[in-house]
């Protein structure tokens, strides 16, 4: 495998370069917006190059015997982790993933709206459109599944039935990728946690356990009673279970006594926080803390 290490000290442009030279006879480029690189499983994988930090890393600090990974810049786990993933599950293979590499996700999804748009006036090979399932490996902690728009309940099944367990999230690439597509997707975690900080940290144990659930995931999807999965897009319902027509995601069931002018701006902190995490900094400050941690994250 290639070391984590190496996906985290690059720019994004130069991660960018290295991927284009490393996938150069079977990738689809748009410079500064996409990486397209051509599998043979019917299943495709996303990640972004991105980071929100604004100096690149410098300093990796290592604890527990090198498990724990941060930076005083900013360890960018946010989304190095899956670039690290998919560089290394398609390396493992024996049929490889299709992967999809995009840029500056952090700052609107840039990348994946320019691949939507490529992918509606069809400019990729065909049999792109045979995948059965996106997965993207941009998230939390080690056990996430969102699915912010896509309510395939079927799909979600299939999903929980691999040790993940559904959780709520704001945006991320598939967001944009998933409808234009029309297949259905899931954000899994990939390790790192306290996202948009300096206080990021990535547990390397937790990334490793998510790549070894994937690979068995992509080596199954070309078995013919997987099902190709329907983008089923969940109905809009602002203060129940449904979508938010702002962020494009799906609602979690927000604590009781949470006054509701605060309920959106927690439900975005749980990408980025556990709802252990903002419990215990409510119950040790008070409400306006999240307010605080928004402005931190933003």
């Amino acid at each position: 495998m290639i070391p984590l290490e190496k996906f985290l000290w690059p720019t994004q442009a130069g991660l960018f370069h290295r991927l284009r030279r490393m996938y150069h006879s079977e990738a689809i480029c748009c410079k500064g917006k996409y990486l397209l690189v051509r599998g043979e499983a019917p299943i495709l994988l996303l990640a972004h190059l991105d980071t929100v930090h604004k100096e690149q890393v410098r300093v990796i600090r290592k604890k527990q015997g090198g498990n724990i990974l941060t930076s005083p810049q900013g360890i960018g786990g946010d989304d190095r982790c899956g670039v690290y993933a998919l560089v290394n599950l398609y390396e493992q293979a024996e049929q490889k993933p299709w992967l999809l590499f995009t840029c500056d996700e952090e700052i609107g999804g840039v990348g994946a709206k320019a691949f939507a748009d490529a992918y509606r006036k069809k400019r990729f090979p065909r049999a792109l459109e045979d995948v059965k399932m996106l997965m993207e490996l941009d998230r939390k902690g080690s056990r996430d599944a969102v699915y912010y728009g896509c309510d395939n309940e079927t799909f979600e099944e299939y999903i929980t039935g691999k040790e993940f367990q559904t959780a709520f999230g704001s945006f991320s690439d598939i967001s944009v990728v998933a409808p234009a597509m029309g297949i259905a997707a899931v954000n899994l975690s990939i390790g790192y946690y306290h996202a948009h900080t300096t206080d990021e940290y990535i547990n390397r144990s937790h990334t490793d356990a998510v790549i070894e659930k994937v690979s068995g995931i992509v080596a199954e999807s070309a078995k013919q009673d997987v099902p190709k999965y329907e983008y089923i897009e969940c109905d809009i319902n602002f203060y129940g279970w449904g979508c938010y027509p702002m962020w494009g995601g799906c609602r979690a069931k927000l604590p009781k006594d949470l006054p509701k002018k605060y309920e959106e701006v927690y439900d975005i902190l749980l990408d980025h926080f556990t709802v252990e995490e903002l419990e215990m900094y409510r119950k040790e400050y008070d409400n306006t803390v999240l307010l605080d941690l928004y402005a931190s994250v933003f």
